[in-house]
């Protein structure tokens, strides 16, 4: 197993990582922009009332996009468990 092995595996993990949270980070970076305004616009300064709405958004982005999110991550996880015995013995 060569050391270009390892890094391409873990630059592989950290895109794959990177591409499955960013919808559940991104609706949650927006729902908080969204309440913020609010909140700036209002003047309610209550820092709760921005969990429920973030809690409600991720959980329906979770419930829409998890499927895809574990169809990533089983691709990923096969592709390298599959390659693996290869990488070990050298014959990458």
């Amino acid at each position: 197993m060569s050391p270009e092995f390892v890094v391409n595996v873990s630059r592989q993990a950290l895109e794959m990582m990177l591409i499955v949270s960013a919808p559940v980070l991104l609706v949650a970076l927006g729902v908080g922009l969204l309440v913020s305004l609010v909140q700036a616009v209002t003047q309610i300064n209550e820092a709760t009332l921005s969990f429920l709405p973030k809690l409600l958004a991720v959980g329906l982005t979770l419930v829409l996009v998890g499927p895809w999110m574990v169809s990533m991550l089983t691709e990923y996880i096969s592709r390298t468990l599959t390659g693996l015995p290869a990488a070990i013995s050298g014959g990458n």
